[in-house]
């Protein structure tokens, strides 16, 4: 993201430690500067290896358009992976208990109310394993007014029966994501018309899987300006 959050003097900003709980299990979120002002809220899930930079400058990023921002901690103090095979473990525990992940969101989004985040104007947006969150989120029907996955997961168990889903979602695909096969696409374009969703999927042409994070060798500046843009319009219009 350091193409469109050049010049926004982001590190004179600061991000807040907020401990949280799931019963004895301690979960480490950050929240923005901004907390203890009612404004509209967004809560960021962070990919598979837990809060980063990318996460980080988002939240700032978001703060300086006016949104209260949490970034939330799915895997709780102590179950941090600290290598790919570790994120791939702990990720794909949650993605298949999905209701344990809902669970963890829902504690999230709590948090992110006791911060000052007005009711009735909140959003998600989730980053690869968060963007397989940000999803689970409109499955559960969570009181947020939309959702954005950024180069997520978009499947799901095929037991799991499609329904009805409220919130507004907007799905920023790249278009050569390996894990992300046409019967996914498929799959979820038939999820999302059953639940009779609002809903919109972005392609973004010539980009691999972590095309937004500017650390990764996937990394393409200009589309992940035009999907920064995108999820700020969307944000702006489930907000407003």
């Amino acid at each position: 993201m350091t193409t469109f959050f050049a010049g926004t003097s982001l590190y004179a900003q600061e991000l807040k430690n907020v401990t949280y709980m799931d019963g004895a299990q301690r979960l480490n979120g950050l929240v923005t500067s901004n907390a203890g002002t009612e404004k509209p809220g967004v809560l960021i899930l962070p990919a598979w290896q837990g809060i980063d930079q990318e996460a980080k400058d988002a939240a700032l990023a978001l703060e300086k358009e006016g949104y209260l921002v949490f970034i939330a901690d799915i895997y709780g103090e102590g179950n941090v992976p600290t290598d790919h095979a570790a994120a791939g473990k702990i990720a794909g525990r949650y993605k298949a208990d999905y209701k344990a992940y809902q669970h963890r969101i829902t504690l999230a989004l709590d948090a992110l109310k006791k911060a000052g985040a007005r009711a009735g104007k909140i959003a998600i947006i989730g980053y690869c394993f968060g963007g397989t969150g940000a999803l689970e989120a409109a499955r559960a029907n969570l009181p947020v007014q939309g959702v954005v996955s950024i180069h997520g997961g978009l499947d799901k168990d095929a037991s799991r029966p499609n329904a009805a889903i409220t919130t507004k979602v907007l799905i920023e695909n790249p278009a050569e994501d390996k894990s992300v096969t046409e019967a996914s696409l498929k799959a979820i374009t038939k999820e999302l018309n059953d639940a009779k969703a609002d809903w919109q999927l972005i392609t973004y042409a010539h980009t691999g899987h972590t095309f937004t994070n500017p650390k990764s060798p996937e990394y393409n500046a200009l589309m992940a300006t035009r999907a920064w843009n995108h999820t700020r319009l969307f944000l702006a219009e489930v907000l407003k």
